[in-house]
């Protein structure tokens, strides 16, 4: 944006845009809901429990199904996939069955661990017999397989260049995946509202900012209003 164009936008100072931001009224009953919405979703079982009794929303699902799902998150993230996987056939066994590529990273991430733990021999066997067939008949798997087994090569793979596959986000990453497609199979929102309203946020000011200079939220963290930008 050049600067004729900054200078004809309409200046709204910060004592003006705190005030008409205070005079927006939000219902206490929705701010509860999405409060409520945020901790079912990210499995937060005890606060949702005691959010529930203080605020007398109700959670909409059934909490110890939050508590299996928890568990099965917390397995993929410490590395135990055999357990996640073992347990997400108790909860709902159709989850593996109808999702192919969810499977087929729960199944690269049990390779990994056994890359990690420098099982060489159980990890080829495992490639050959589990991962390889599925990269037959699923062709779009392959290159994410050749990827992984490549990590044999090395002898320390996490200064590999492959060392991102050994990450702890990569842990975390699968079992975001797995996470939600338990929330889809429990009809659940697969991340929370709130997250969505934050993305409004950013879009609304983009939008709002091409036509006026007024004091912006740019850490959504605390959001606290920075100086106008001119």
């Amino acid at each position: 944006m050049g600067r004729g164009e900054a200078s004809n936008r309409k200046l709204v100072g910060r004592e003006e845009w705190e005030k008409r931001l205070t005079d927006v009224k939000i219902k206490k009953e929705d701010m509860n809901t999405i409060i409520m919405n945020f901790l079912v979703t990210e499995g937060y079982v005890e606060a949702a429990d005691t959010f529930c009794k203080e605020s007398g929303t109700q959670p909409g699902v059934d909490l110890n199904a939050i508590t299996d799902r928890m568990e099965i998150r917390k397995a993929v993230q410490s590395g135990n996939v055999d357990f996640a996987v073992e347990r997400v056939n108790d909860l709902s066994p159709e989850i593996l069955e109808e999702k192919q590529e969810l499977y087929f990273h729960l199944q690269q991430q049990r390779l990994i661990e056994l890359i990690r733990l420098g099982k060489t021999e159980e990890a080829l066997e495992f490639a050959q017999d589990i991962l390889a067939p599925q990269g037959e008949e699923n062709p779009e798997f392959l290159e994410e397989l050749e990827r992984t087994v490549a990590l044999l090569a090395f002898e320390d793979t996490k200064n590999s260049p492959l060392a991102d596959l050994m990450d702890i986000a990569q842990r975390q990453k699968t079992a975001s995946e797995l996470n939600a497609a338990i929330l889809s199979t429990q009809c659940q929102e697969k991340e929370p509202q709130l997250l969505n309203f934050l993305r409004m946020v950013i879009w609304a000011q983009q939008q709002l900012g091409e036509k006026v200079d007024f004091p912006r939220i740019n850490d959504l963290t605390s959001a606290a209003l920075a100086d106008n930008a001119n």
